[in-house]
């Protein structure tokens, strides 16, 4: 069936790209896979998110259907964009439903996208991961793609205005191998696997970015183990 709706939002999102004058850096593409399905798993730092990580699949030309929570398709906004794109609601409170509509996705040969975390890390460092993206690609029988996205929270993040100005701001983001999800390994285990995985790529693409803070005040983006003024883990989870 023709994608509709999709390629428009893209184009629109690139224009808004240009418009603010991003500065993408992003490499590893080339591990995603140009058919068949696969669990793209990307860390979460601001509310955009969903946005950067999907472009990380469009050298493949792939399109990546996200998990959102289901208030989101209940707007009189984006609900039809998201139905229209073949997103997948979340109802936290029956979560099932969206599992199993993932894996019929996946098994379809679709490229389902997931932020492990499943809220937006305030302290900008990982937080504990959800086994969920594991038993999907498990049940599935397709591979984790790990994508970790830096410089996104500058734009817009939780506790923060949105910054929509022509600040030149970096986003980098970096792409991993694929990872295989074998049936006789613990989804735990997985899991745990693919935090370590997602920590090296997250690490690469901050040893890569090419901003530093204009001054004490602009730091809040920047980790307290990288000597930013975000909070750190414990205090951003209270």
């Amino acid at each position: 069936m023709a994608e509709l709706v999709y390629p428009p939002v893209i184009g629109a999102a690139r224009t808004l790209f240009k418009a603010l004058d991003l500065r993408f850096d992003i490499a590893g593409t080339e591990h995603v896979p140009t058919s068949g399905g696969a669990v793209l798993v990307s860390n979460h730092i601001g509310y955009l998110d969903f946005v950067f990580a999907g472009l990380a699949a469009r050298p493949a030309k792939r399109l990546v259907r996200f998990m959102a929570k289901e208030s989101v398709f209940r707007h009189k906004v984006s609900g039809p964009l998201m139905r229209a794109m073949k997103h997948i609601p979340v109802d936290r409170a029956a979560g099932m439903d969206a599992y199993r509509h993932a894996v019929t996705a996946l098994r379809g040969g679709e490229i389902v996208g997931v932020f492990p975390e499943a809220t937006i890390s305030q302290s900008f460092t990982l937080k504990q991961f959800k086994s969920g993206a594991a038993r999907m690609a498990q049940e599935a029988g397709v591979p984790l793609l790990p994508v970790a996205l830096w410089g996104t929270q500058r734009l817009w993040t939780k506790g923060r205005k949105r910054d929509f100005g022509r600040n030149h701001f970096p986003i980098t983001i970096r792409v991993g191998e694929p990872l295989e999800a074998p049936k006789d390994t613990s989804a735990v285990k997985l899991t745990e696997t693919l935090r370590e995985r997602m920590q090296e790529l997250l690490e690469a693409a901050q040893a890569a970015y090419p901003a530093k803070p204009r001054g004490p005040e602009d730091s809040w983006w920047l980790p307290a183990h990288l000597g930013g003024t975000a909070p750190a883990p414990n205090a951003a989870s209270a």
